[in-house]
């Protein structure tokens, strides 16, 4: 029988016959005293070792040495090199005058040969979570490049259809957490988990990575990769194929060309592309305007680099679309539109530049069919794309299809299973489908992830208002505006609350506040026309509609599913103008 030869905790692994310890696959400096003492401590985890056990096991009865000094010194030495601490340890824990207990959870496994896995084992992986590489520089400010390197091999992997990979919003919530690996596959409903670190040192990057089946925790793969920072995005697709090829899944022609496609750009220019995504990844007004600075510093070091292209179409989309709108529709659209064709000029395979015209389609120029074809050929392209997914899933709830909808964002659910964005969609498509009670359960269930999250309150509180909970209705609007910071939005949906319970002063001053933010910013004409809806005046909501047209809103794009604008249906200014929507 083959014993175990190496012990896993947390992101250390430990071979107990080679002498070494690595963490994410870099070696550490551990040996002599400090690594027998781990050695003692691992083989008995979970148990108290003494400090007679340890002296008898590791300095010998004739050896003259001071044993406190020294079981001390090997202490320090291994808490420092663990990262660990006396006062709140993680691993190893002091028992006073007793001895040591080594308290983390604890894996063994016999050395992974070096020939390739069977295939009947490796069929077992069809589903992965990248967790975010650690950033091994210790320096914080280079955080922004350990995130934009796992965003970058999270959406390479996408790019594979017989692969299922979680989407970067739902690992990047196990960013600093220790848990079982088996608990994070079981919570994201994957085969596989991939770790990795990050070293960038001047102009050089270093990457390791390993890929683990979950439920047997056996290793499957390792490697380590190192370059150039120009070479950052070849490098990463390396990794992506490495793990396709390690697990025998099947990657189609077009695909593994796509993978190939990754060009070496300049060290400046990559850095510049992953402050961007850093940045656009906040989904905040301050966000999308660095994030824009850094794409546009990427594309002046590289006119060429597709993707900084299509982050830029992709910030200003977001910036000039609902629940957003920090710039005005007419102004964002056409330059996201401009951005996002000079890009698939460059690379005409990228999904999310076909996806983010495809949006545009739908929400701006209101062409729907051109936005249902943008949409499939950009999950043709990048299947993985969850973010696609969910704007494809709102296309179908705004058409008035329910059923397509909820079918496309459950398949965005999957993979971005923890993404408080997309379970709060799901929540708006059942509230567009007039399912208020799903659609209230679904918020909850989004507020158990994060309670401070100011759009599933928003959900929550239109959900409350149909099914005429006015006073829960209002106090999940007041919620809303309070975790927003006061957005548009909120308040509108503030005022239309206080409109449908009455209380007119209240609905008035909140048209008021909007009225001095739009002297200073971009404010929807929609929100004033929610606020008209709810008093039920039918003059100036048409009034307010027909303003919003002229802005171009992506707000208009609810107008056939939304239940607030029912009373107007058999207006024939309404039909007309949903006609002009391209909603008949």
């Amino acid at each position: 029988m083959t014993l175990p030869r190496t012990r896993r905790f947390g992101d250390y692994e430990v071979d107990l016959v080679a002498g070494e310890v690595r963490k994410r696959g870099l070696k550490l400096s551990l040996s002599g005293q400090p690594f027998e003492v781990l050695r003692l401590l691992l083989e008995k985890a979970g148990e108290v070792v003494t400090r007679k056990e340890l002296r008898a096991q590791l300095w010998k009865q004739d050896t003259f040495v001071d044993f406190d000094h020294g079981l001390n010194a090997a202490v320090n030495k291994l808490r420092e090199v663990l990262g660990d601490s006396a006062h709140q340890p993680r691993y190893l824990e002091t028992l006073p005058r007793r001895g040591y207990r080594f308290v983390a959870p604890v894996r063994s496994s016999v050395a992974r040969p070096t020939s390739p896995r069977s295939n009947s084992e490796a069929k077992q992986i069809r589903s992965v979570a990248v967790l975010p590489l650690d950033n091994l520089s210790g320096d914080p400010e280079q955080e922004y490049f350990a995130e934009g390197m796992t965003e970058i091999l999270i959406n390479d992997l996408a790019k594979i259809d017989a692969l299922r990979v979680i989407s970067r919003n739902s690992v990047m919530r196990y960013k600093g957490i220790h848990k079982p690996l088996g608990q994070i596959a079981e919570e994201l409903n994957v085969d596989g988990i991939v770790e990795g670190a990050v070293l960038r040192i001047e102009g050089r990057v270093r990457i390791t990575a390993e890929l683990i089946h979950a439920a047997s925790d056996t290793h499957v793969w390792a490697e380590r990769y190192e370059g150039d920072l120009r070479d950052v995005l070849r490098l990463q697709s390396e990794v992506a194929q490495a793990i396709a090829a390690e697990i025998r899944v099947k990657v189609r022609p077009q695909e593994r060309s796509r993978l190939n496609r990754a060009p070496a750009s300049s060290g400046e220019a990559n850095e510049a592309y992953l402050k961007g995504r850093y940045f656009w990844n906040k989904r905040t007004p301050d966000g999308l305007e660095r994030s824009l600075m850094q794409f546009e510093r990427a594309i002046e070091k590289n006119p060429s680099y597709a993707l900084a292209h299509a982050g830029i179409a992709e910030a200003y989309a977001i910036a000039g679309s609902l629940l957003l709108e920090m710039i005005p529709p007419r102004e964002a659209m056409p330059r996201a539109q401009v951005a996002a064709r000079r890009a698939l000029q460059i690379d005409e395979t990228l999904g999310e530049a076909h996806a983010t015209l495809a949006y545009i389609s739908a929400v701006y120029d209101y062409d729907w069919l051109s936005a249902e074809r943008g949409f499939r050929h950009a999950l043709l392209l990048n299947p993985g794309d969850a973010t696609a997914r969910q704007f494809y899933a709102l296309h179908w709830a705004y058409r008035g299809n329910p059923a397509q909808a909820e079918s496309e964002i459950e398949q965005a659910r999957q993979l971005d299973p923890l993404s408080l964005q997309i379970n709060t969609e799901i929540a708006n498509i059942f509230y567009l489908g007039r399912g208020y009670d799903r659609a209230i359960e679904q918020a909850l269930i989004t507020l158990d992830l994060d309670p401070a999250f100011h759009g599933a309150h928003f959900i929550l509180s239109l959900a409350y208002k149909q099914k005429e909970m006015l006073e829960a209705a209002l106090a999940e609007a007041e919620k809303a505006v309070a975790l927003s910071g006061r957005s548009t939005a909120s308040l509108g949906c503030l005022g239309g609350c206080f409109a449908a319970t009455g209380r007119l002063s209240a609905a008035k001053e909140i048209v008021g506040e909007l009225q001095n933010l739009s002297g200073h910013q971009f404010v929807p004409s929609f929100v004033f026309a929610w606020i008209s809806a709810n008093l039920r005046d039918s003059e100036s909501t048409l009034a307010y509609l027909e303003r919003s047209y002229i802005e171009r809103t992506s707000y208009l794009a609810v107008i056939k599913a939304e239940p607030t604008f029912d009373f107007l249906r058999s207006d024939e200014r309404f039909q007309d103008l949903q006609r002009r929507v391209g909603l008949t």
